[in-house]
């Protein structure tokens, strides 16, 4: 009867058969698994802001702050909840010229802008909300991202098929080295667990007519199992 061997599966798919004394350590078959899931994201982000140039910073000020207003009264009125839309953003800042009798830039006049992060978590809404914040006033859209917000409970599913991809792995590696696999001695997941392949961000540019355009699309999820069998003879 041929002694246990120790294998060593990577995820490259890459064999080592090393004899080792069956007093050493355990013999086993140790390989990599994966699965992936695509789910549709069910909460997007927006970014929107407003700017306003005036001579001084006062005035520069009070029209942001007017402007401002109107978006936030805006999104109220579309059916946001007040803790989905808050101010990321202010800023006021001087603008300068060029000075044709100095070196000296002269200040021209002033810009003030302010910026508010949105949640909406309906995404079927992503497009009529962008056109409520462009009819607002918000001249400044952009950077829109979708997320899927159950990712842990969604790669439950995965982290079952990623193991069933390990064991049929180790089976192979088994069959072909003529040893049959026991119990399994260890499961470790890898690479992050939840981090998503696929993102769906983009800037946004508000439509002249029609409304804005927008494609939520797919995330796609992918979970990493290494598992480790035990491994015997098999009898003769």
């Amino acid at each position: 009867m041929k002694k246990p061997v120790v294998f060593a599966a990577a995820f490259a798919a890459t064999l080592l058969a090393t004899p080792v004394l069956a007093d050493d350590f355990p013999s086993a078959i140790s390989v990599s698994g994966e699965a992936t899931i695509s789910a549709a994201p069910d909460l997007a982000q927006i970014d929107a802001g407003v700017a306003n140039d005036a001579k001084s910073a006062k005035e520069a000020s009070d029209a942001n702050n007017a402007a401002m207003g109107k978006v936030l009264q805006a999104l109220k009125g579309a059916g946001l909840a007040e803790k989905d839309y808050q101010t990321s953003r202010l800023s006021l800042q001087p603008q300068y010229g060029a000075s044709r009798t100095s070196s000296a830039t002269p200040v021209t006049g002033f810009r003030a802008s302010n910026r508010v992060t949105v949640k909406i978590r309906d995404v079927t809404k992503v497009a009529s909300i962008i056109d409520t914040l462009v009819g607002a006033g918000a001249n400044d859209i952009g950077n829109i991202s979708f997320e899927v917000t159950q990712a842990s409970k969604l790669l439950d599913d995965a982290r079952a098929q990623a193991v069933v991809d390990a064991r049929r792995k180790a089976e192979i590696y088994a069959k072909a080295t003529g040893v049959t696999l026991g119990a399994p001695l260890s499961v470790s997941e890898g690479g992050g667990g939840l981090v998503p392949l696929f993102k769906g961000r983009m800037a946004v540019a508000p439509m002249a007519a029609g409304g804005a355009a927008v494609a939520p699309g797919e995330e796609t999820l992918s979970v990493t199992v290494s598992v480790s069998w035990a491994i015997k003879a098999k009898e003769q």
